[in-house]
């Protein structure tokens, strides 16, 4: 493969939404360290590398069904180019990449079922059935009003809880409660995406909620869903530890403002591809937080 082709393959797994799988890892692996102790890295490793590639999986796939189904225009998309409408890549070799990543991700995660049982296996099997639901199907998800629950359930509540489930053998209220803060954050990501892209998406028949909802209260939902993880902040000092250290995701509060204005005074447009990576930077910035204020609160305890 040359450079070319690499570079290619590297834009179609769309890197930059990479943290959006890897945050809810590191938050139910934090989680754990603060309850029991102690961490059990190959099955946090195994875990991470899952989330990832079924991500990676999701992007290749929603990739060549957009190009398949006519809503990606070279002439009017906003968004970073697609390898496939951009014909870098031809639908089969994306479908097969697609494929491939599934695949491994399958076989990662035939460690975490034998680590886990069958709750696991129930867990890795929605998350599959969901990625290819995504956009495939007679009735895509990202093509209804019900893009940023699925974003909301399977990469915030599922993630976290699932992760968290994997190293200590049950699910704690902390555990929901942290993955919704981070399910928020990465719905934020999404609802840039969509808000961007909505006269297109009304165009070509695509209903998701920025579409069903309008501007207007589409800032709202996104001011909400930026705020939510702070909101909920309190909900986490009954999980054991040193629940002072929890003031330390409050540091990227100013952030999450920020992000708010530009999207409220900025027109749509090109611009919103920055401030798509911005909110998935900020999502990062307060789950990296969020860990360590989990970590060190265990050390003070």
């Amino acid at each position: 493969m040359d450079a070319k082709a690499l570079k290619h393959w590297l834009a179609a797994t769309r890197p930059r939404t990479l943290p959006i799988a890897a945050v809810p890892v590191l938050v139910g692996g934090a989680l754990a360290w603060m309850d029991r102790g102690g961490l059990d890295l190959p099955v946090w490793g195994a875990t991470l590398a899952a989330a990832l590639l079924i991500q990676v999986g999701t992007n290749l796939h929603n990739d060549v069904a957009d190009f398949e189904r006519g809503v990606d225009h070279p002439q009017t998309r906003l968004g970073p180019p697609r390898a496939t409408s951009q014909g870098w890549l031809s639908a089969a070799q994306v479908r097969r990449g697609a494929m491939a990543s599934f695949g491994a991700a399958m076989g990662v995660g035939a460690y975490l079922v034998w680590v886990g049982g069958w709750p696991i296996l129930l867990v890795g099997l929605c998350s599959m059935v969901a990625a290819w639901a995504y956009t495939g199907g007679p009735r895509p998800v990202a093509y209804t009003g019900l893009g940023e629950v699925f974003v909301f359930v399977f990469f915030g509540l599922v993630a976290v809880s699932g992760s968290y489930y994997l190293q200590i053998g049950g699910v704690a209220w902390s555990a929901v409660v942290a993955g919704a803060m981070i399910g928020s954050g990465a719905a934020a990501v999404l609802v840039v995406n969509n808000y961007r892209d909505l006269d297109n998406d009304r165009a070509v028949g695509k209903h998701t909620l920025a579409v069903r909802l309008g501007r207007r209260a589409t800032q709202i939902e996104y001011g909400l869903l930026l705020l939510a993880p702070f909101l909920l902040l309190p909900l986490l000092r009954g999980g054991g530890g040193d629940g002072r250290w929890l003031v330390l995701p409050l540091a990227v509060l100013p952030w999450a403002a920020y992000l708010l204005w530009r999207f409220i005074t900025e027109p749509p447009g090109l611009v919103f591809n920055r401030l798509l990576a911005m909110t998935a930077q900020f999502q990062l910035g307060f789950g990296g937080l969020l860990c360590l204020a989990l970590v060190l609160g265990r050390g003070a305890d």
